[in-house]
C-alpha cells in the first residue's frame, strides 16, 4: 500500500500500486464492539505498528456476548475491483473459551450475504493473523455501505481475542 492517510487513528486509507484500486484498514477504534467501553470486558492499549505509528487495539478481558462490527461506503473502493475482507486479529497465549466456532459475516449493499465460520481455538497464538470474512467487485453503481462482523453469541465466557481492526484490500 503506498500513499498512507490516517484520520483520527482509527481509518487507515492507501492505494495499492498493482492494480491501482484503493485499500482501506479501519482500526479497532474505528469499530463497533459490544461492551467496548467497558472496562470489566475490554481493555483498550496502544501498540507501535511502525516506527513513527501508534495505534489503539481492543483487547478481550471476559465476555459471553461477541460482537465486533463495522461498515465502509462502498464509494470509497475502486468500481470493477475485486476486494476481500479480513479481519486482523490476535490470540493471546492465555486465550479461552474458544471452543464455538466464531461466525464471521459479510453483507453488501445489495443485500447479499457471505457468511462463514471460524475455529480460533486452533490459530497460532500470541501473533497477528487474518481471518478471511468475504470477496465482493466494487460495483461502479452502488455507492451504499457495506457491513462486515465477527461473532459468537454463544452465551460461554471467553478471553484473550485482541482486535487490531479490518482489511478491506483488492484481491489479486
Amino acid at each position: 500500500m503506498n500513499e498512507e492517510r490516517s484520520n483520527n487513528n482509527s481509518l487507515k486509507y492507501g492505494v495499492d500500486q498493482n492494480p491501482n484500486s484503493n485499500c482501506f484498514f479501519l482500526h479497532s477504534k474505528n469499530l463497533s464492539i459490544t461492551w467496548g467501553e467497558d472496562n470489566r470486558y475490554w481493555r483498550w492499549s496502544k501498540i507501535e505498528e511502525t516506527s513513527d505509528k501508534v495505534v489503539d487495539v481492543a483487547e478481550l478481558l471476559e465476555v459471553c456476548w461477541l460482537e465486533v462490527r463495522g461498515e465502509l461506503e462502498t464509494r470509497k473502493l475502486s468500481p470493477g475491483t475485486r476486494y476481500e475482507v479480513a479481519f486482523v486479529i490476535m490470540m493471546k497465549e492465555a486465550a479461552t473459551g474458544w471452543e464455538a466456532p466464531v461466525n464471521v459475516r459479510l453483507i453488501l449493499p445489495d443485500g447479499n450475504k457471505q457468511e462463514g465460520k471460524e475455529n480460533l481455538m486452533k490459530k497460532p497464538r500470541g501473533e497477528w493473523i487474518e481471518i478471511p470474512v468475504g470477496e465482493f467487485v466494487a460495483s461502479p453503481e452502488k455507492s451504499e455501505e457495506m457491513k462486515f462482523s465477527i461473532y459468537e453469541h454463544g452465551g460461554h465466557w471467553k478471553r484473550g481475542l485482541v482486535v487490531k481492526g479490518i482489511a478491506i484490500r483488492p484481491k489479486y
